[in-house]
Formats: C-alpha cells, structure tokens, sequence
C-alpha cells in the first residue's frame, strides 16, 4: 500500500476548530474535588455509584489526565503517594469498574472520547494491575450461539427503562432509520446491560482469572447514563429518560443496598448533583472557568 501524507492545506485545517481535548486544571484540584465528593459517597454508602460518575463525567467533560487521575485517588488517597495503599486485587477491581464505565459510555457520548480516556488511564496503570486485568473478549463477542439471548437481554433493559412508552419510542427510532433501533437494542445487550454473573462494587476485588470484572448493575448503567447526558449538558430529553431509568432501577429483584438507594429520590438526586459538583470542579479552577 502507498504510503499517503496530508498535504499542508489539510494539516493547517487540522489545527483549527479547537482540536484538543480541553484545558485540565491541576491536578490537585482534581483531587481535592474527588476527595470531598469520595468523602460524600463514603458516608452514604455509595461508593460504586461515586466512583461510576466520576469516571462517566470526566470522560465527558474531556479532560483524559483526570480520569487517569481518577486511578491514581482510588488507589492511592495521598496526593503524588508513589505506593498503593491497596492490595493488587482492590486495584484491578477499581481500574476494572472504572473502564467498564468507560466502554459503557460510547453509547451516550461516542468512541473518540473514550479512546482518549482509556489511553490515558492505560497510561497510569501500575504495571502489575495492568497485566491482571482481563485481556480477552469473552461473553461481549457476537456468535451465533448467544446473539438471541443478546437481544433478548437489550430489550429487557430497554424495557425497564423506558416503560411504558418503551414500545412507542421504539417505533418512533425505527421510523428515523429502520436499523437504529436494531442498532441501540444490541448495544444495550452488549454493553449498557449487565452480564450474566457477579456483579461488582468499590470494596470487592478481582483477579486475573475473573471473568465478572468490571461487570455492573442495571442501576449503575443508569448512574452512567445519567453522568454522561447530564456532563454532556443541552440533551434533557435524554438525560429525563434515564433519570426515570434509575428511579425504575428500584424494581429490580434483588438489589443491593446501594443499588437501592441510587434508585431512590434521595440518591437520584444525589447522582444529579455530584456530577455537578465534579464537572464545576473540572470546569473551574483558581476562581476562574477554564478557557473553553
């Protein structure tokens, strides 16, 4: 194949219209912002949900270093602490949850920021987690053996989500183009659903040969949808839906306490206004908003 360059007219339009992700504050303001909303989560109970959309709105508001940092908090409270104060097994399951939430975000803001994000918590990954962290597809990769039970999972989720008008926005999707619904159902059965197996929270751990890692629950797919349209900011309609997902989340059969309690009033609101307090954080620094 022949090697193509960009020509120079294309090179210069390349670096205009604002090609990089936006301006991070320090880094120590971003972690004093997860440290005082961690503290939060902690006292509620919350601590997966915390960790969920902190994760969702910093890869929303596009700013890649601080998710990594986000790696570093979990596994190391003190700021520029050069040792875990975890064991290896907590840390592969924070950094798990973390890029779980990640891929689960394509749906709600689109690959090219998740590409970002997830390179840069690639980056600062301890050697050791980043090689215990699962490196094969598994349940995800479309066969012809699991596709219907696939499906069957996307509906199910799109159906506890938006009921009782699940049907109606059904037909309504499929009238803009016949294959988007197909589409968005097997992305929900793929990656926003739960997979079958254990689910995981912030205070368990996981290991190489775990096959549930990162694996998350129908209320914390709703907690990341909720993160992501609410930092994605101009897409209530949206952003309505899947807040009334959450609050729906509260029907599902056996739920942990903190599950149920995401899915009250009390903690969708609290879901609401942390993500606020997170991406403010981000967003302004100094006293100042970060030059946009």
């Amino acid at each position: 194949m022949v090697n193509l360059h960009l020509s120079a007219p294309i090179k210069q339009l390349l670096t205009l219209r604002n090609p990089h992700p936006l301006p991070s504050p320090p880094l120590s303001k971003v972690h004093d912002v997860l440290t005082k909303t961690h503290i939060d989560a902690k006292s509620r109970k919350a601590e997966t949900g915390w960790l969920v959309l902190a994760a969702c709105t910093l890869l929303t508001a596009n700013r890649p270093p601080c998710f990594g940092h986000l790696y570093r908090y979990v596994t190391r409270p003190e700021f520029n602490a050069n040792f875990r104060n975890v064991s290896l097994e907590a840390a592969v399951n924070r950094a798990a949850i973390i890029r779980e939430a990640a891929l689960k975000s394509t749906i709600f803001v689109g690959v090219p920021r998740v590409i970002l994000s997830l390179a840069a918590l690639h980056e600062t990954l301890d050697e050791d987690v980043k090689a215990s962290l699962r490196k094969e597809t598994t349940r995800r990769l479309a066969t012809p053996e699991n596709i219907e039970a696939t499906v069957t999972r996307g509906k199910a989720l799109w159906d506890s989500i938006y009921a009782p008008h699940a049907d109606k926005l059904h037909d309504k999707l499929e009238a803009y183009h016949p294959d988007f619904i197909a589409f968005i159902i097997q992305a929900y059965g793929t990656v926003l659903s739960p997979l079958p197996g254990v689910t995981k929270t912030f205070l368990d751990v996981s290991s190489t040969e775990d096959q549930d890692q990162g694996n998350l629950s129908r209320a914390l797919g709703s907690v990341i949808g909720i993160a992501c349209l609410r930092a994605e900011e101009r897409v209530v309609p949206q952003l309505t839906s899947h807040v009334f997902g959450l609050l729906k989340a509260r029907y599902v059969e056996n739920q942990s306490d903190e599950d149920s309690w995401l899915s009250s009033d009390e903690g969708t609101e609290w879901v609401i206004r942390t993500v606020d307090e997170i991406l403010d954080g981000v967003k302004y620094f100094d006293g100042h908003k970060a030059r946009l």
